[in-house]
């Protein structure tokens, strides 16, 4: 039934009336009417829109609730690249910037606007006729990801621009933020909820995190607002010739514009600027990490133009990172989704840039030792970017007597496998990808990829879901879920997300898409040794060098029971990625999770006899050259293997035996203290067996 055009109207009054109390709200920081009234007026659109659904407009407030979960974001390519901006540290580096910019343009006190630069998400929105038609994310500046279901939430972002003259396609640059008055209440809820809400880390993290959602109904519940700042394209209008008179323009069409913006003349201008906002930093409603100058004069922008992928005519003055001084409590280590082990400086608390820090990040093993920082110590903490606090320095004065040098663990604190660092890596790793908790999302994420097994529908969001309730914890549980595992996984989610699918409401269960995993999950079972390999997600192991390694050696059994130097009469498969093969079958928790693949169904249906070529390479003496011993030379090596032939009695031979088949002595010295350092002559056992 049509409804009356006094019922049209009704609706479309209340709709100008929460426009306007947003715009009010979030643009002039001037509201009008109580939360209540405003609730009451929303309650009452729905209703008409309800009951009329040929009412909903596009544009309707109603429609910041959030729509039904996406399965992924669309790319989108930036018509005009979201380009990043150069960084001054100090009132030298404006000066220059400034300098720079009167010689190319040939005269001097150089108008620039002004603003904060804020700690968010950059976003790009765009308008076509007035109307909120695709908002996306910054990406790296050439193409971002497609959130318009995100943005529409946003009560701050005007889903139909306010009065008129607007161009009929123009894209708005700004930042999506976290007020700190929300990141608290946020959090606060969250410590009160015992473990049903997630608290988040920080305002930044939180807006993002935020943006990022698939279900745009849990965005809709954070607290997030948003500044414009710039332009993108620009189509079939005009605008002001100065940058502060187009953001007026944009605050009068609806868009929210910082009341701290404005303008200043020439450097000194600029850095007067700098130091109020840096007076009043700490006391603002949201997180920056300085100040932004921008040529006022868009003509002037425009002759300016560009150096690389940041422009002439802006410039980024960032504060300077927060310091303060306290005590290490303990370092311990954390394991990353790649199973990156980083030492962690457990802290006595202390405030630094407006947040309490309790750790800080220490980065790798050899940062620890350039620091020497020790548990006991007095150290200096950084916010470095005004985010990840870390320990810049320690104060030697105040270190306490009989303190110890630290030294990275030799197994995992989450798994109990080895930590390995591979020669020129900065970084240790845990060598237990596949059953690491901490690298769980990762490792079956890979596990699942096209490349790999190829379980398709099996994304992050369903991976973490799995493993957060217990239904997965190593890629072998793949193979043990049920319809029922997964349909209980979907009902604790919405559950714990708060959200009700409208299946459900309607009394109905989805399970098709159940039905699809599981099926998927059906058809990975047979794959080639190849596949099995590079989904196994060993360290160093790609495409290539898994397709290497089936063709040479053929079978799986052979190749998971080898030492790594074997691993090297693969071409190409040179020293570090042949320890690294080594290091993960070496790991009995990775033996027994492939153990649990094959006994679960997984069928490697190419397994073939090693390559002639393989056995055709294999003698003591390349396996000698293959150990890396210190000072064994291919010569060398030659004449040890045809004095210990067989090779057995390299595990029993002395420094005279070596002597007198014509090692030079500080060979044969090398050998035999090689040979007898902890491991080795199980290794060396082993390789003979190989070779056998």
């Amino acid at each position: 039934m049509k409804p009356s055009s006094d019922v049209a109207e009704q609706a479309a009054a209340l709709r100008a009336r929460i426009e306007d109390a947003n715009y009010r709200y979030h643009v002039l920081d001037d509201p009008t009417i109580a939360d209540v009234e405003y609730d009451r007026l929303m309650r009452k659109l729905e209703a008409l829109e309800a009951a009329h659904p040929q009412l909903a407009t596009a544009d309707s407030p109603t429609r910041r609730v959030g729509a039904a979960p996406a399965r992924e974001f669309a790319p989108v390519r930036h018509q005009l690249p979201m380009l990043s901006l150069a960084n001054a540290f100090s009132a030298g580096e404006v000066h220059d910037f400034v300098r720079r910019i009167e010689e190319r343009l040939g005269r001097d006190a150089i108008v620039f606007s002004v603003e904060p630069k804020f700690d968010g998400l950059a976003i790009s929105l765009r308008y076509e006729d007035g109307r909120f038609v695709q908002g996306a994310t910054r990406g790296d500046g050439e193409s971002g990801e497609d959130v318009s279901a995100n943005l529409r939430t946003i009560k701050a972002i005007p889903l139909r621009l306010r009065g008129q003259g607007w161009p009929r396609v123009l894209e708005v640059r700004g930042e999506v933020y976290m007020p700190r008055a929300g990141f608290e209440a946020w959090n606060e809820r969250a410590r009160a909820s015992n473990g049903a809400i997630k608290p988040l880390a920080n305002p930044r993290n939180g807006a993002a995190g935020s943006l990022r959602q698939l279900d745009a109904r849990v965005t809709a519940r954070r607290p997030l607002a948003f500044y414009a700042y710039a332009l993108g394209v620009v189509e079939g209008g005009h605008l002001p010739g100065s940058h502060a008179a187009m953001l007026r323009r944009l605050r009068e069409w609806g868009l929210p514009v910082c009341s701290l913006v404005g303008t200043a003349s020439g450097a000194e201008g600029c850095l007067d600027y700098y130091a109020r906002i840096g007076r009043e930093r700490d006391a603002l409603a949201f997180d920056i990490d300085g100040v932004v100058y921008k040529v006022d004069d868009l003509a002037a922008q425009e002759a300016l133009g560009f150096v690389g992928r940041t422009p002439r005519w802006a410039i980024a003055h960032k504060f300077p990172a927060q310091e303060q001084q306290t005590t290490v409590e303990a370092i311990d280590v954390q394991i990353g989704r790649t199973g990156a082990a980083t030492p962690t400086a457990r802290l006595a608390p202390v405030r630094v840039g407006g947040v309490t820090v309790t750790n800080a990040t220490l980065h790798n093993a050899d940062q620890v030792t350039r620091l020497d920082v020790r548990v006991g110590d007095t150290v200096i903490v950084r916010r470095a970017g005004d985010v990840i606090p870390e320990v810049v320095r320690v104060v030697p004065d105040l270190r306490p007597a009989h303190t110890r040098a630290w030294r990275m663990p030799s197994h995992c604190p989450i798994c109990g496998s080895a930590i390995v660092r591979e020669d020129g890596e900065a970084v240790a790793r845990c060598s237990g990808e596949l059953v690491c908790a901490a690298q769980r999302t990762r490792s079956l994420l890979h596990f699942a990829s096209r490349r790999a097994m190829d379980i398709d529908g099996l994304g992050e969001r369903y991976i973490e879901d799995l493993g957060e309730f217990g239904y997965v914890q190593a890629v072998s549980d793949l193979y043990r879920l049920t319809l029922a595992d997964l349909l209980e996984m979907k009902r604790r989610a919405d559950e714990r997300d708060g959200t009700t699918p409208e299946t459900v409401k309607a009394g109905k269960v989805a399970t098709r898409w159940a039905d699809n995993l599981i099926t998927a999950i059906d058809h990975s079972r047979r794959t080639t040794l190849a596949r099995f390999l590079y989904a196994l997600g060993i360290s160093q192991v790609g495409e290539a060098t898994a397709k290497a390694l089936a063709g040479w050696f053929g079978e799986l059994a052979l190749i998971r029971a080898l030492p790594w130097p074997m691993f090297k009469l693969v071409p190409d498969i040179g020293s570090t990625v042949a320890h690294a093969i080594g290091a993960f079958f070496e790991q009995p928790g990775n033996q027994q999770v492939i153990d649990d693949l094959l006994a679960h169904g997984v069928v490697i249906g190419d397994a073939h006899a090693p390559s002639a070529r393989l056995r055709d390479g294999l003698d003591l003496t390349t396996l000698l050259v293959n150990l890396e011993v210190p000072k064994l030379t291919p010569l060398r090596a030659a004449t040890l293997a045809q004095c210990c032939a067989p090779g057995e009695l390299l595990l029993q031979a002395g420094q005279a035996q070596l002597e007198d088949a014509g090692l030079p002595a500080e060979v044969g010295a090398a050998f035999l203290a090689w040979r007898d350092e902890p491991g080795r002559r199980e290794l060396l056992r082993r390789c003979l067996e190989a070779l056998a």
